[in-house]
């Protein structure tokens, strides 16, 4: 089969997580969560789990290793803590929870994110991977960055994403 059968069999409906991850984002706020959830929907998935926290090594890895524990959810996606400051612990965080790693998810973020925001691109720390059968998204909690991941990234591939992470 080809990936556009895989794509055809992909489940249409997925349950997500969404987290924030933000020392200053409050719901009201929120607006590149509210995109991601916005974009979820407008796309007929759920969202079983959403939450902001603060950047903190601790508090993300257990509300991760938590969301990874429930049944219901089939996708965790988390914004913010991407990029290279001090308080930024999202990718150090993920990386030592996912079993496989999908490297062209970053590399074709930076490459599309390039053509937007030019050589600031290698900043960007966004990574996907897998971990106890769940997908796990990590994008920057720019509004731009959002909506570049979401819609030329997550939303087009993301059941094909869930059908191969199943077989």
């Amino acid at each position: 089969m080809g990936y556009l059968e895989h794509r055809e069999k992909s489940p249409k409906s997925l349950n997500f997580a969404v987290l924030t991850i933000s020392d200053t984002r409050t719901e009201e706020s929120d607006e590149s969560g509210r995109i991601i959830i916005g974009g979820l929907r407008k796309y007929g998935h759920r969202i079983s789990f959403y939450s902001i926290i603060k950047d903190d090594f601790n508090l993300i890895q257990k509300t991760i290793k938590k969301l990874l524990k429930d049944s219901k959810i089939q996708v965790i996606i988390t914004n913010g803590g991407t990029g290279i400051s001090k308080r930024d612990v999202t990718i150090d965080v993920v990386l030592k929870i996912l079993e496989k790693k999908l490297d062209g998810f970053g590399e074709l973020f930076r490459y599309l994110s390039y053509d937007e925001i030019g050589s600031s691109a290698i900043m960007s720390r966004t990574v996907a991977g897998i971990a106890d059968g769940k997908i796990i998204i990590c994008i920057p909690g720019s509004k731009d960055a959002v909506k570049l991941a979401m819609d030329e990234l997550i939303l087009p591939e993301i059941g094909h994403m869930v059908y191969e992470v199943g077989k």
